[in-house]
């Protein structure tokens, strides 16, 4: 059975870090990555790893603010979020790939303040 556990959200002002992570079981995936869902808007991509980490893409709102890494001994996935904005604040899911299926995590909230 697959279980994505995210873990690290929180409240923090304008300016300040946050780190998530999402500790994923029951298989191995092909890439693994973060979306977002605010208040009244779509679920929105935010970054993505692959396997290896050799290979990641970020979402233009987030590009050098956040990074993405994983542990593949742990099978978890992180992301680093620095110089965090008001409107980083939203629900945000884990998501890993396996054959072209789909996982989601339950989602963290994460709330920066102003």
């Amino acid at each position: 059975q697959v279980q994505l556990a995210e873990s690290g959200g929180g409240l923090v002002q304008a300016g300040g870090s946050l780190r998530l992570s999402c500790a994923a079981s029951g298989r191995t995936f092909s890439s693994m990555g973060w979306y977002r869902q605010a208040p009244g808007k779509d679920r929105e991509f935010v970054a993505r790893i692959s396997w290896s980490g050799g290979s990641t893409l970020y979402s233009d709102s987030v590009t050098g603010r956040f990074t993405i890494s994983r542990d593949n001994a742990r099978n978890t996935v992180y992301l680093q979020m620095n110089s965090l904005k008001p409107e980083d604040t939203a629900i945000y899911y884990c998501n890993a790939v396996a054959h072209s299926q789909n996982y989601w995590g339950q989602g963290t909230q994460v709330t920066v303040s102003s």
